[in-house]
């Protein structure tokens, strides 16, 4: 059975950093991409950064230049450094795993969440 099991949140003032992990276990196959994604009480969850297999990289808007995502392959996992934060980034932070199925398909795990909140 795959978990993804994330670390790193907590509390951080504005202009702080904070590093997330997200690390799977179990056989998880092929990778597609791995991201972060996050969510607010009454929003929708939005894409924070995805990197694929081939480490091509994909930021929103609002976290370019602050925030960066790597990964670990071998180890199965993947990181969100978040630099320079604000307390609009205050948010429950998801992990993603987009893995490869039989004939085509497409199968999709999630972190249980952490929570990063950033406040004086």
């Amino acid at each position: 059975q795959v978990q993804l099991v994330e670390s790193g949140g907590g509390l951080v003032q504005p202009g702080g950093s904070l590093r997330l992990s997200c690390a799977a276990s179990g056989s998880i196959g092929s990778i597609n991409y791995m991201g972060w994604y996050r969510q607010g009480p009454g929003k929708q969850r939005e894409l924070v950064a995805t990197i694929t297999s081939g480490g091509s990289i994909n930021y929103a808007d609002s976290v370019k230049g602050r925030f960066t995502i790597s990964r670990d392959i071998a180890k199965k996992t993947v990181y969100l450094q978040m630099n320079s934060v604000k307390p609009e980034d205050t948010d429950v932070y998801y992990c993603n795993f987009n893995v490869k199925r039989p004939f085509g398909a497409r199968s999709d795990y999630w972190g249980q969440g952490t929570q990063v909140t950033v406040s004086s």
